[in-house]
């Protein structure tokens, strides 16, 4: 099918709408809660954060890991064959079958929830994160997307959608979305009523810097939903584009420090504790001696901007576009985007630790 159009947004709309929050903001949290850990502290730290944010409601997005079932596979045989494996992650698909035969399992072994199951996990994932902090969820969590979009012009309905767009069409102020996974209901929302580019900010992050010359497989983010995610940077809406890879990378903790500085927050404290200890990210990829290793908490890093744009230094560039091959192509005469180049780690953190002492 053909590719949407989007009218050109005025150039000076664009930019106001790229500067930072000033005062309380309208925000929607679109986000896969269930896929890992970091989206859990991330809405949690956002539902503490009322003098900064208005969560207007968060909504469900899909997840699947089941696309790498296929390039497993290929280096699962390929390392039979004893043939070496170029990859586009440090480490990555090719230790992580390395790291499931030294357990005496095989790629068949690894079980993926489709995306239909991951809305659902996350759905509910978000009802426990507003149960742990003793808030109430009525009217303010929507289930979203049970599948990614078939084409580039044919939106996924849901009641994510239409909340996106409800929400994007009240208030005097504009909506900004926090985008913590794969954008399916954002896309959809902006095929089904494009006018909405005015009144709402995408904050996503996931994949390379724009100027980056790796390939963007790597992202989960990017990658599940690929015609989702060239809507967000093609369709000439205001966005924020927070990478993953390379700045919201270096937004790792410790063992040591979940233990000192959020174990004993409450009930969300003890909650996000427990999922930091029992990752379901480390039975799926097989990793070992994760005591003594960080994680990433990359979604944190949307709620790190919301609250203070100077913890996540940025800069205006043009969106680049997405190639077939999932490398980026930079053209100057395209639209605006606002992009992350680096992130405030402590500042970040310290925040996070005392917003969650607030909720005890």
């Amino acid at each position: 099918m053909n590719k949407a159009q989007f009218p050109t947004l005025d150039q000076d709309l664009m930019k106001a709408r790229l500067t930072a929050p000033v005062g309380v903001s309208r925000v929607l949290i679109d986000t896969d809660a269930a896929n890992e850990i970091d989206d859990q502290f991330a809405l949690a730290w956002a539902l503490l954060s009322p003098e900064k944010m208005t969560i207007e409601a968060v909504t469900a997005e899909p997840y699947s890991f089941a696309h790498h079932r296929e390039e497993l596979l290929k280096i699962e045989a390929a390392l039979a064959q004893g043939q070496h494996v170029q990859e586009h992650v440090v480490g990555g698909f090719q230790g992580w079958v390395q790291r499931v035969h030294a357990q005496g399992r095989r790629v068949e072994d690894i079980e993926f929830v489709g995306p239909a199951r991951g809305m659902e996990l996350s759905y509910l994932e978000i009802e426990k994160i507003y149960d742990k902090l003793g808030m109430a969820s009525d009217g303010k969590v929507f289930r979203g997307a049970t599948q990614y979009m078939s084409d580039a012009d044919t939106p996924v309905q849901s009641d994510a959608v239409d909340v996106i767009i409800d929400c994007a069409k009240s208030g005097s102020s504009p909506l900004y979305i926090a985008a913590l996974g794969c954008v399916t209901n954002i896309a959809s929302a902006l095929l089904r009523a494009p006018e909405i580019r005015e009144n709402i900010v995408v904050v996503w992050t996931s994949a390379y810097p724009s100027h980056a010359t790796r390939c963007n497989r790597a992202s989960l983010n990017l990658v599940q939903d690929l015609h989702a995610s060239r809507i967000v940077f093609d369709s000439g809406v205001p966005h924020v584009y927070l990478p993953g890879y390379h700045v919201g990378a270096q937004l790792k903790i410790s063992l040591p420090e979940m233990e000192r500085f959020i174990r004993d927050s409450g009930a969300i404290g003890e909650y996000l504790f427990h999922l930091y200890t029992h990752n379901p990210l480390h039975t799926m990829f097989a990793l070992t001696d994760t005591e003594r290793c960080t994680w990433v908490i990359w979604d944190i890093i949307n709620i790190a901007w919301l609250i203070n744009p100077d913890w996540v230094p940025s800069m205006l560039t043009t969106s680049p576009i997405l190639d077939d091959e999932l490398y980026w192509r930079k053209d100057e005469s395209r639209h605006l985007m606002l992009e992350a180049h680096d992130v405030q780690r402590d500042q970040i953190f310290t925040q996070l630790y005392d917003a969650l002492k607030k909720g005890i």
